[in-house]
């Protein structure tokens, strides 16, 4: 039930509403846990329906701009019986809108409805059907805020008020809130805890959008253009009043994705020909093609203070969208609120994998057993029965983090797991790898300079790399476990293999890739992929598979991490630096963490490339100070060398697990 105060000045849209009838699709939206079949998923939609109260609200924050919320009582509450609030703030819609629309499922999966909570759905400030204007991953600082914002408005401060208007107008809650959100709404579980309402017991941020130049839209400054151009040409359009409706997405004319953005030519072409500059963000990205002040504010990272609920960061080893969030939410979550409850959960997943799979495999990658289901049953619901109902400590790990390769979970005290022993896989000649440095000897190149040794590879941004042999127009999940022998084959890619392992290799942690390498033209990209080679004896029975008897895995080069460093980025992601042409020139390249067993009788090999598209835009390769401005003409094909000498020792430096 919810409680009227005469000091709010506004009454329920209940009944407004009851005549929209509407269940929207969101595109974008953080994905939903699948039910195995119609049948249980008509099950747990007519058990919300019988056994919980729908009320719609729209909450006034502290600047009067009231926030549209949808709230489920447990139809018991306040009869005796209280509940926990479990709240998420989306900007993907609350929907389906009226009061007398029931969702299929309340919470993170199907067993929340029958667990009961109190749970709250919010769409937030400037989405759907809340007021005020909506600002992408608005500033937690308020002196950062774009010009126009309201006086100190974070979205900080409206969960604040969110939380403190529930826990004075909906009866039958125990006093405790739980906050989630995968994606997007994961960024708001991040935002929604600090300096946190004394009421917010225990927090999940999953897959949370952590710093936009790191998360989806670029990566160590290379634009991700099938992801950005993508969801907001859509997602960008805007609002200029509450609404129900979603913006159209993008019709690309064909699944052809890699034909169509290459078609398209140069970044700008996009937005003469499909924009047509009514997506500001879009706008805003091409205006700020470097890290400067624009997306510093933009990064949730310094500002994750305050933190008084326990603390449960969820993300997927396999995550193309945010993989960089997770990891580091935590860990700056644990730097700047010492003493708090803080774990890390990683597991085998895509984007969102753990709420709608079974995580048994992800493409041609088999991981044993139903990961997902495991994290749902032993860790998720017990982490919020704990903290918001006061049942037996689960006693989780600082740590839960499952090992791909050896295929199981393991449980640490820190992540990452303390002890590593950092050791560098070198380059070598003849394709080699080694954990031993190049040596003088026998390690020179063609014309006999032994410490000039290098192999170089041209590259054509006409005839880029494919980042995946998926045909999609969107981006492909699978791609991060792919066989990789297709990019192998290419000539303009360094191919890089050690020996078989004489046992097993565990790695763990961030991985770093040293380079020495110059080029011939004056700015390139560096993407290096550190690659599972399985023995050339190694078939595998696949029971999940009823369409083939045998997976034939020989020779298979599985894809463990890889990334992309834009080359001017190599001193500074502020201030941009072009190449000399010809000048040996040290670039790093941090590439995100790892928990991966190679096997006994593996290899382990390092691929080097400087174009994978459409996952990462086109770098022109000669000198242009905004690549989103680059005409036909700028784009050249170089030559690019990576040198391998005991002078210039190029390697990947990883965290061996003893």
């Amino acid at each position: 039930m919810i409680r009227r105060d005469p000091r709010f000045p506004f009454r329920s849209s209940r009944a407004v509403d009851l005549l929209l009838v509407l269940s929207l699709v969101a595109l974008f939206a953080a994905p939903l846990p699948v039910a195995a079949d119609d049948t249980e998923a008509d099950d747990v939609a007519a058990y919300v329906r019988s056994h919980y109260t729908k009320y719609e609200e729209r909450i006034p924050m502290r600047d009067g701009v009231r926030l549209f919320t949808a709230i489920y009582v447990p139809n018991d509450a306040g009869a005796g019986k209280t509940y926990p609030i479990l709240m998420k703030r989306t900007p993907y819609s609350v929907g389906p809108y009226g009061a007398a629309e029931y969702p299929e499922r309340l919470g993170p999966s199907d067993p929340y409805a029958e667990e009961g909570f109190i749970f709250v759905e919010q769409d937030v400030r400037g989405k759907f059907l809340s007021e005020g204007t909506f600002v992408n991953m608005r500033p937690l600082d308020p002196k950062q805020a774009p010009e126009g914002s309201p006086a100190g408005i974070t979205e900080a401060t409206d969960t604040y008020d969110t939380i403190e208007w529930l826990l004075h107008h909906v009866e039958g809650h125990n006093g405790k809130v739980g906050l989630w959100g995968i994606s997007y709404p994961g960024f708001y579980a991040s935002a929604g805890a600090v300096h946190s309402h004394p009421a917010l017991a225990a927090v999940s941020p999953q897959a949370p959008i952590a710093d936009w130049f790191w998360d989806d839209m670029h990566h160590n400054g290379a634009f991700i253009l099938p992801l950005a151009f993508n969801f907001f040409s859509g997602f960008g359009q805007p609002r200029p009043e509450p609404t129900t409706e979603w913006a159209d997405g993008f019709d690309h004319g064909t699944p052809d994705g890699y034909g169509f953005f290459l078609g398209v030519g140069p970044l700008s072409n996009l937005d003469k020909r499909f924009l047509h500059g009514e997506v500001e963000f879009w706008n805003q990205t091409v205006s700020h093609p470097d890290y400067d002040a624009f997306w510093q504010a933009r990064n949730i990272l310094p500002n994750l203070k305050g933190v008084g609920a326990a603390v449960m960061v969820v993300g997927g080893w396999f995550d193309t969208e945010d993989l960089y969030g997770p990891l580091n939410t935590y860990r700056a979550i644990e730097r700047q609120n010492p003493g708090i409850s803080n774990m890390l959960v990683m597991g085998p997943w895509p984007h969102g994998g753990w709420s709608r799979r079974e995580g048994r495999s992800l493409g041609e990658a088999d991981f044993g057993f139903a990961t997902s289901e495991y994290y749902r049953d032993e860790v998720e619901l017990p982490f919020f029965r704990h903290h918001l109902k006061g049942e037996a400590d689960p006693h989780l790990p600082e740590a839960l983090a499952f090992e791909t390769g050896a295929n199981r979970w393991r449980r640490f005290d820190a992540w990452p797991p303390p002890g590593l022993a950092e050791r560098t896989l070198y380059l070598r000649d003849g394709g080699g790898l080694a954990f031993e440095p190049p040596e003088a000897a026998g390690e020179a190149d063609d014309a006999g300079r032994a410490d000039e040794a290098h192999d170089s590879y041209v590259s054509d941004p006409a005839k880029p790399v494919p980042y995946t042999m998926e045909i999609t127009s969107r981006w492909a999940r699978n791609y991060m476990t792919e066989d990789q022998r297709f990019a192998a084959w290419r000539p303009d890619v360094l191919v890089y293999e050690s020996e078989p392992l004489e046992e097993d290799l565990t790695i763990a942690g961030p991985l770093v890739a040293n380079l020495w390498v110059s080029t011939t033209g004056r700015d390139a990209d560096w993407i290096v992929k550190v690659i599972d080679v399985y023995p050339e004896d190694e078939p595998r029975f696949v029971e999940d598979r009823p369409d083939r008897d045998e997976e034939d895995l020989r020779g298979t080069q599985r894809l463990v991490r890889a990334e992309v460093l834009r080359g001017r980025f190599r001193e500074s992601f502020e201030e941009p630096k072009p190449f000399e042409p010809g000048e040996i020139t040290r670039v790093e390249l941090r590439l995100n963490d790892v928990l991966h067993t190679f096997r006994r009788d593996h290899k382990v090999m390092v691929q080097i490339q400087s174009t994978w598209f459409p996952f990462v835009d086109r770098n022109p390769q000669s000198w242009v100070p905004n690549i989103f401005e680059a005409k036909e003409e700028d784009f050249i094909r170089a030559t690019h060398s990576v040198y391998r000498s005991p002078k210039h020792p190029s390697g990947v430096t990883v965290g061996v697990l003893e």
